[in-house]
């Protein structure tokens, strides 16, 4: 029996290729990146950064209960945006997410992202 446990939520979006949602290992979970799709619809739920960074941590939400844990339970998490203008709106969503919470994270500018995105998100938390 393997001890890895792979994590699915119907409140995310499917993945859209050969990976999962996210895994557990240890102790310890490990989310696939996360962009702004609506789950219903696998369609980005708008244009604005702002939009898509909401949805990307509705979404990453939904993973983080569906293995039984919270946003409390963050170590690590990666951003990556395709324009660093974008960083000070995406900050303060971000951090009004995680409340008091404060993981240790990376912010990165890519060329580019799925589907065109605007932004997305990758996170690593502790499970009890």
């Amino acid at each position: 029996m393997s001890d890895i446990q792979v994590i699915h939520s119907d409140d995310a979006p499917k993945a859209v290729g050969p990976y999962s949602q996210a895994m557990i290992h240890g102790g310890v979970l490990y989310t696939s990146g996360q962009i702004g799709l609506i789950p219903e619809k696998g369609e980005l739920v708008g244009d604005s950064v702002e939009s898509q960074a909401k949805q990307v941590m509705r979404n990453l939400s939904a993973v983080l209960n569906a293995a039984g844990a919270s946003t409390t339970d963050i170590i690590k998490a990666n951003i990556y945006l395709i324009n660093m203008v974008d960083f000070p709106k995406v900050n303060a969503i971000y951090a009004a997410w995680l409340g008091e919470h404060r993981p240790a994270r990376a912010t990165v500018a890519v060329a580019q992202l799925p589907l065109g995105a605007k932004i997305e998100i990758d996170l690593i938390a502790s499970i009890s």
